[in-house]
């Protein structure tokens, strides 16, 4: 089985277990606009920007932001999928584009922000040449992320992806050659730098490096390039809302002049990079 195949099962599962148990309600209305919006976010670098604009700007703009911090990559999407809340800001276009198809959700993109460069990490070896024959490699168990780590592999020249192979969405029956024979061990995103210590190297999402202190720049054996990168974290809100004055007053302030420059002197490693 695939690993895209197998991931996108669990993702179903998990999603589904959480609406079951979610506290807010199925709406095909669009919030009324009311100066107040509620959005899930993970806590590095999302909730920190958010924060910046709270602290900064929110009141000028006339709006008060309601910051629900979360640590995986499903619990948001459900959460603005059921109206518990109206925005969630964490995910990548392609990952949203498999969310909604695996779970029936109309979930719609905003405005991009800023891009976090994945990079491979390992406490083992200290270089790409160092990495063993068969040695194991963690990397994001979702679809998009888990292709967007394949293509990585193959960037850094570790394997090589079929002609024919969707970068974005690639799974292990893409890989056209692996020289170093590299198992990959596909873990829930969150878990990759706990990992660390039980595999030989993990493709880690940029969000959790940053909470474990590791910077793709310093850090990484390899990382990905900002250049014409496809993986923008975007703010993003149900069909119905995306025409909210209170979520496109959001997406203003989320690309605003002062929350570049905020990245840009925050994470001067260039681990986030503000998206263009």
């Amino acid at each position: 089985m695939s690993i895209r195949r197998a991931l996108v099962g669990a993702s179903v599962a998990t999603a589904t277990a959480l609406a079951l148990t979610a506290c807010g309600s199925d709406s095909d209305e669009a919030a009324e606009a009311d100066g107040t919006i509620t959005i899930a976010a993970t806590e590095v670098p999302h909730a920190d920007i958010l924060n910046f604009i709270t602290d900064n700007l929110a009141d000028d703009a006339g709006l008060e932001i309601e910051i629900e911090v979360v640590n995986d990559y499903v619990t948001p999407n459900v959460a603005t999928a059921d109206g518990s809340v109206e925005a969630n800001f964490f995910q990548t276009q392609p990952y949203l584009e498999e969310y909604n198809e695996a779970n029936g959700t109309d979930l719609v993109t905003v405005a991009p922000v800023h891009i976090e460069p994945l990079g491979l990490y390992s406490e083992s070896a200290a270089s790409l040449e160092e990495i063993p024959d068969g040695a194991q490699i963690a990397i994001p168990g979702d679809g998009s992320n888990g292709g967007r780590a394949l293509a990585l592999l193959a960037d850094a020249g570790l394997i090589t992806l079929a002609d024919d192979a969707d970068a974005t969405l690639a799974t292990e029956d893409d890989v056209a050659e692996n020289p170093k024979n590299l198992e990959f061990v596909p873990l829930e995103a969150a878990q990759l730098t706990r990992s660390l210590a039980d595999v030989d190297a993990a493709v880690i999402n940029g969000n959790y490096a940053l909470e474990a202190d590791l910077s793709p720049a310093e850090d990484s054996l390899f990382s990905e390039s900002a250049e014409d990168n496809p993986y923008a974290n975007y703010l993003v809100t149900t069909a119905e809302n995306a025409d909210n004055d209170d979520v496109q007053t959001l997406a203003d302030l989320l690309r605003s002049t002062e929350v570049t420059d905020f990245i840009e002197q925050t994470w001067t490693d260039g681990s986030v990079i503000p998206a263009s």
